[in-house]
């Protein structure tokens, strides 16, 4: 734990909420996650090595959501609290995705659901307040107008401090549309992106992060290490023959096993090796120098994994280096 101490994680501004948020948050998504072997990816004692690690290296923002391990996610991060000085934490959890069998309603942005969900998560969390309350997707069956005031009303009552949209690519025009009728209103407009962004995702370049510099949102990425592949464990040979691992996911084989990438990981694998790093610290780096991001959200199986990911906060690239590497994945916002 000794390497994590060391490391002392800066702060990065949240927006405009006038939060402080850690550079590089921490993603639990894998907290109780349950393979189709029946394995669980992360289990409770390992959780809290995580969080202990976490914590150790000056990390104090924590992601996770209420489908999270079927809620364990949650439960292990309120116990993991239950000792420390909760107000020093900033917690930010996500809701939409079904529940029950066979009830619509417990699905989406409605008010029933949405409010019934809140205190499922402020009860596994055991706290009286969230500090980021994300919809996880967008609605289209709960008018935004409907879903703004509900989510208001859990800002009003003290249960939520500030609200986020997490994976809205394509819909940017939609948290604009929510955040103008919220501000005509005089409710509380969404304040935190989460998209999903990486050297290989690119597709938040252009008109999402225009508008979210407009508006004046933070920007908080997933997947930064491209669901891994930007780590540098599929080889160029074994990827494109189709004999990885990772190749039993069809998507995974056709979004990141192709040459167009694996010649971008190899200008990864240089301006890593320039810089005394791995190509997932290098990568990171990347991603915090990109103008517009707040702070990526990173995750980990290990502790040593968790050690490197956080390290890359301490890795200074230079303008020719972000370029390159910005370069490297042609496209039409490849410059930017």
């Amino acid at each position: 734990m000794s390497n994590l101490e060391a490391l002392d994680l800066d702060y990065a501004q949240l927006g405009t909420t006038g939060l402080q948020t850690s550079e590089l948050q921490f993603g639990t998504w894998r907290f109780g996650k349950e393979t189709e072997e029946g394995n669980v990816e992360i289990d409770e004692e390992r959780a809290y090595e995580l969080l202990d690690g976490y914590e150790a290296a000056g990390g104090r923002y924590i992601d996770t959501a209420d489908i999270y391990g079927g809620g364990a996610s949650e439960r292990w991060i309120g116990n993991w609290l239950e000792d420390r000085d909760r107000h020093r934490y900033t917690i930010a959890s996500k809701i939409f995705w079904q529940t029950r069998e066979e009830d619509p309603n417990s699905r989406g942005t409605n008010r029933k659901n949405v409010r019934q969900r809140v205190d499922g998560i402020l009860d596994r969390l055991d706290t009286d307040y969230v500090d980021v309350l994300y919809i996880h997707r967008w609605d289209d069956q709960t008018s935004a107008r409907e879903m703004m005031k509900t989510l208001n009303g859990l800002v009003e009552s003290g249960k939520v401090n500030y609200l986020g949209a997490s994976t809205l690519r394509p819909n940017a025009w939609k948290v604009a549309k929510a955040n103008e009728i919220a501000r005509s209103e005089g409710w509380e407009p969404f304040t935190v992106l989460q998209p999903r962004y990486n050297l290989v995702d690119r597709e938040i370049e252009g008109d999402y992060l225009e508008m979210a510099r407009s508006e004046g949102l933070a920007v908080c990425p997933w997947s930064p290490l491209g669901q891994g592949f930007l780590t540098g464990k599929y080889s160029r040979e074994d990827g494109l023959t189709g004999e990885s691992r990772a190749a039993e996911s069809s998507r995974f084989e056709e979004g990141y096993l192709t040459e167009e990438n694996f010649d971008l990981h190899d200008e990864l694998d240089a301006v890593a090796e320039e810089v005394d790093a791995t190509p997932a610290q290098t990568a990171l780096a990347w991603l915090m120098h990109r103008d517009g991001v707040t702070a990526p959200i990173v995750g980990a199986r290990t502790v040593d994994q968790l050690e490197e990911n956080l390290a890359a906060a301490e890795i200074d690239l230079s303008d020719e280096q972000v370029e390159r590497l910005t370069e490297a994945k042609g496209g039409p916002y490849a410059g930017l």
